[in-house]
């Protein structure tokens, strides 16, 4: 597969929810990093999509996430697939490179990978960007994902294929951002 080009891609930030993240296996570092995927897909007008699954049970999107997206960029849903949830394919656009973080990998993330595989898009599932409550579970499921075909990278991975090459001029911003 070619590197992950920023004009064919869309960030999806998959139910970093506010009653969910406490119990995630190291939770503050797939935050983190997906906070670093915000801040490159910024830089490099990459368009972001959240989702929020049950958001009544489970709480709206972290505060230190959400904030960087106007509320008509949050899908909401109540399958764990957010392809089978109304208009979600949509809203995707012509973007076919999927760039994807989220909780919890082994149902919302992998069911939704799994769906967004189906419908013909490239997926790249940010490893260091994803958790689940047990280590085992988001392992197994990253592998099952693999075999189906997303490809699994880091937010690194990703944040140096969106900038492309050293002459760009937003080099040291991205430096500043990965350190």
């Amino acid at each position: 597969m070619p590197t992950i080009d920023r004009d064919n891609s869309l960030l999806l930030i998959i139910d970093f929810q506010s009653r969910l993240m406490p119990a995630i296996e190291a939770g503050a570092a797939a935050v983190a990093n997906a906070r670093r995927l915000l801040d490159a897909a910024r830089m490099f007008e990459v368009p972001v999509l959240f989702t929020e699954q049950n958001s009544g049970g489970l709480g709206p999107t972290l505060p230190e996430l959400a904030g960087q997206v106007a509320q008509n960029r949050v899908a909401q849903k109540m399958t764990f697939d957010a392809c089978r949830g109304a208009g979600f394919v949509e809203r995707l656009g012509d973007r076919s490179d999927i760039v994807v973080a989220g909780c919890e990998t082994h149902v919302c993330v992998l069911q939704t990978v799994l769906g967004l595989i189906a419908t013909g898009r490239r997926v790249y599932l940010v490893r260091d960007a994803v958790g689940s409550r047990r280590g085992e579970s988001k392992e197994t499921a990253i592998r099952r994902m693999e075999r189906h075909g997303a490809e699994i990278v880091t937010t690194e991975m990703v944040v140096f294929e969106w900038l492309g090459s050293a002459e760009h001029p937003r080099l040291r911003e991205v430096i500043d951002l990965v350190r």
